[in-house]
């Protein structure tokens, strides 16, 4: 590959929509930019791709609601579609459970979870706890307890044995929608608004944008950075790693990072999640007045929902979750296909095992943002990992939805992320700017 030595004011890491959101207000604000990609497409932990019937899905993150601001003003502004997340019916359990006990079950999860949400972060009474250890504690009743496990699980990613509890609890904090988080998805996909930004950041503002191309190697000091790739070097004043942080721990930095900015990167882990879309013939759970929404009380972080995106186009999307994807991914494809298929057939009926297509994307072991749709805290003690990593160490800088100070894991997150990362660089380097505008 021909070699090359570039410059820009700032080089962002990562084209997810933090980066994208990043680099976005940096252009606009007369910043020149260049940003990289690894992949070779935009989005990070979104994605689409087209099924075996040709239609376009989303593989990676997909639903949102109108609690979300950024995110809602984005796609009406680029005139998304927004379709309703279908929820009218019966919620489904299994081991199944009458549907006064299922629903007694819920809200006696949801108290936990509300219960757990009172404690303060820095409360010294859980100084060492982890969310497991907590819950061991309570006395509720056993079906509820697994309950808000499955949830945290399906949600998080991660053994709850592994997530330090005031970390839940300050991430849960965050996370203030009052609706469903599951309220809509785009008919175009959420891809489709990622490149809508990428579009926006290369066309209308003029800015660099570099799929396809990972750097290796980030060299800083007083005078600037320096981003190495395997095309050559760029030169900047400041650069910003737009990425999840147990992914931006595994960049090498030269001189080595301040050892506490290393050590609150290094305590961070991604989860592990399966995503699959099963399309039918037609949305037959709706026809026996269920939501085709799932929750398996024996395998906690399995859940389906109802995905369809009208009459014509019915389906089910399955999440698996935290440990049990790291076990199920050893089935392989047509193993998952079998169990999950024979799984819902349970819970919903037989008509669950004739679907039209069946689609896998295994983000477990995902090689550029981590295995789940967000890294957690996994170091009990990293009480400053998230302030560290947002001081940075100018002029290298950090932004990702984990240290949003709303919906962190989210698009919303990354997108607020984002803005903030951005007003932050365009403040350090407004002499420059200035003297660059104000002419002699």
């Amino acid at each position: 590959m021909r070699s090359r030595a570039e410059r820009a004011d700032v080089v962002i890491v990562g084209a997810g929509f933090t980066g994208l959101s990043a680099a976005l207000e940096l252009a606009r604000a007369g910043i020149d930019v260049l940003l990289l990609e690894a992949r070779d497409r935009v989005g990070g932990r979104v994605e689409a791709v087209r099924n075996g019937l040709g239609e376009l899905i989303d593989s990676g993150g997909q639903f949102f609601c109108e609690d979300m601001p950024q995110v809602t003003a984005l796609a009406k502004a680029r005139g998304k579609s927004f379709v309703e997340t279908h929820v009218e019916g019966e919620f489904v359990t299994h081991p199944a459970m009458a549907a006064a006990e299922a629903e007694r079950t819920y809200h006696r999860a949801m108290a936990i979870r509300e219960r757990m949400n009172r404690i303060e972060p820095d409360d010294p009474a859980i100084a060492g706890l982890s969310v497991a250890d907590w819950l061991e504690r309570q006395t509720d009743p056993a079906d509820a307890k697994a309950a808000f496990r499955s949830m945290i699980e399906g949600l998080w990613c991660l053994a709850l044995g592994k997530v330090p509890l005031w970390h839940l609890i300050d991430n849960d904090r965050r996370i203030t929608n009052e609706v469903p988080e599951l309220q809509y998805s785009l008919r175009e996909t959420m891809q489709s608004l990622a490149e809508d930004l990428a579009d926006d950041f290369a066309g209308e503002l003029g800015g660099r944008l570099r799929p396809g191309e990972p750097v290796t190697r980030i060299e800083h000091g007083p005078e600037g950075v320096r981003a190495v790739t395997a095309g050559g070097t760029i030169q900047a004043r400041a650069v910003l790693v737009a990425l999840p942080p147990a992914t931006a721990a595994r960049l090498d930095f030269a001189p080595a990072l301040p050892t506490a900015l290393a050590k609150a990167l290094g305590a961070w882990e991604s989860g592990a999640v399966i995503k699959m879309l099963l399309r039918y013939a037609r949305p037959f759970w709706r026809e026996r007045g269920l939501s085709g929404m799932v929750m398996w009380r024996d395998l906690p972080g399995l859940f389906a929902c109802d995905s369809s995106k009208d009459g014509e186009h019915a389906a089910l999307t399955v999440f698996v979750g935290g440990p049990l994807a790291m076990r199920w991914r050893q089935l392989g494809e047509a193993g998952l296909r079998a169990d999950v298929t024979a799984r819902l057939a349970e819970a919903l009926g037989p008509d669950a095992a004739d679907i039209t297509d069946f689609s896998m994307r295994d983000w477990t072991h995902d090689r550029w943002s981590g295995g789940a749709y967000a890294d957690l805290i996994v170091d009990v003690a990293a009480r400053d990992a998230e302030h560290t990593i947002l001081a940075g160490s100018p002029p290298v800088y950090f932004a990702a939805s984990e240290v949003s100070p709303s919906f962190p894991g989210y698009v919303e997150g990354a997108i607020v992320a984002g803005g903030i990362a951005a007003r932050k660089i365009a403040e350090a380097l407004q002499p420059v700017i200035a003297s660059r505008t104000s002419g002699p």
